[in-house]
């Protein structure tokens, strides 16, 4: 179970996340604000965390970093909906953030590899979890 410095760091990156392209439209908002209910952060903090950035704090559990890369997975999903033409960037940031977590690079490639395949770019989350255990093992 992860704590609430553990929490808001989570959800202080996926906003930098969605800020990347400088705009967070609607749907990332509701996006980000679903994740913050989901997480028991009040929208207070969360509309906090929005103009002020908490530190990085590394997770020490794999799932829960496994966890965090598929929301930031499906939120880059959301903001290709609206920028097709940037979606190298995108998937150049989900593959740093993805590394900065810890996680392995040839999970992470296989991962970004995959979403084509599947419906709207969205790997389902057994598939995600199969493709870490397998680079965990």
């Amino acid at each position: 179970m992860i704590n609430r410095v553990e929490k808001l760091s989570l959800l202080s990156e996926m906003i930098a996340f969605a800020k990347y392209d400088k705009d967070i439209r609607r749907i990332e908002y509701n996006f980000l604000l679903g994740v913050a209910k989901q997480l028991d952060i009040a929208r207070e903090d969360f509309d906090y965390l929005l103009e002020n950035p908490v530190s990085y704090t590394h997770l020490k559990s794999h799932s829960e970093r496994i966890v965090q890369f598929h929301r930031l997975v499906l939120l880059m999903n959301i903001e290709q909906e609206y920028q097709d033409e940037n979606e190298k960037a995108g998937v150049t940031k989900l593959y740093n953030f993805g590394l900065r977590m810890g996680l392995s690079h040839e999970s992470i490639t296989k991962v970004l590899y995959l979403m084509d395949s599947f419906p709207n770019k969205i790997v389902p989350p057994d598939v995600l979890i199969d493709i870490f255990k397998t680079q965990y093992n």
